[in-house]
């Protein structure tokens, strides 16, 4: 396992993408929780999550609880980096929502706080700017936490380079990193990859492996190893700052995917690649 920085934290390069654990079509809890081992087992420290990473309309913060329980009985644990956001809510339809007050952010960070069993969160992360509420507002309550210690670093989610760096301003080094889509199928998020790169936030990348194509298959084929393998490791070579959270709900698929840190691609193969 080859090992990145999210602020002041070292992780894997790969982390788990917990969301399909508790979402619909979501595998029973004594395999999710085989899978959150299997990726503990195979050197993975981060794990992404949210309180909004559930089914049904009662039973918010699942996702979290489900870590939580995992993380009790496995002797990794204490390395473990758990990310998680505040911001978005599932009224049970399979719909999402979006709710930025500051209210409703201090809110949810407590209600993450209890489910994780923490005094403080290791990197929260402000799911999705909410357009009827300022941006700095939502920000502010982010950093109201972090100056009372009821996290230890922040992120933000789903945001444009002004939004990067009007967080920036307001968080200075508690912010320490991005999540955005990006996969082969969606690379409209580029400048906000370089804009991290060049102020050192780490990149977590979601829907990692939407859209691999054939290219991805033919260089899988002559490596022998999966496409899904070859595309973290290409999503790995593009910055310094990517550190990878593909989802999974198998054992088996969170280790083929942790294998990925140790994939390095040639220069001739990344030309084949988009």
């Amino acid at each position: 396992m080859r090992y990145r920085s999210i602020g002041d934290v070292e992780v894997s390069a790969i982390g788990l993408g917990a969301m399909p654990l508790s979402i619909e079509g979501r595998p029973d809890r004594d395999r999710a929780i085989a899978t959150i081992h299997a990726a503990l087992d195979a050197g993975v420290t981060l794990i992404d999550t949210a309180d909004s990473y559930h089914w049904h309309a009662d039973e918010i913060g699942h996702n979290e609880e489900l870590i939580a329980a995992a993380l009790s009985v496995h002797s990794g644990s204490d390395a473990v980096l758990v990310a998680t956001k505040g911001g978005r809510g599932r009224p049970g339809d399979g719909s999402w929502t979006v709710t930025g007050t500051p209210a409703h952010l201090k809110a949810a960070c407590e209600g993450s706080l209890k489910r994780l069993g923490v005094d403080a969160i290791g990197l929260y992360q402000l799911h999705k700017p909410d357009e009827n509420v300022p941006w700095a507002e939502s920000v502010g309550a982010i950093k109201e936490l972090a100056d009372e210690g009821k996290i230890r670093l922040a992120g933000i989610s789903n945001v444009s380079r002004t939004q990067i760096l009007e967080a920036r301003e307001i968080l200075g080094g508690t912010l320490v990193s991005v999540q955005n889509e990006h996969a082969p199928a969606y690379l409209a998020h580029e400048p906000e990859l370089a804009l991290c790169t060049e102020l050192g936030l780490a990149y977590l990348p979601w829907g990692p492996l939407r859209g691999i194509g054939a290219e991805f298959r033919a260089v899988a084929e002559e490596r022998g190893v999966s496409p899904q393998r070859v595309c973290l490791a290409w999503l790995l070579a593009k910055s310094p700052s990517m550190i990878a959270i593909p989802g999974s709900t198998r054992p088996a698929t969170i280790r083929d995917s942790a294998a990925a840190a140790d994939l390095v691609l040639t220069d001739g193969e990344l030309a084949r690649l988009p």
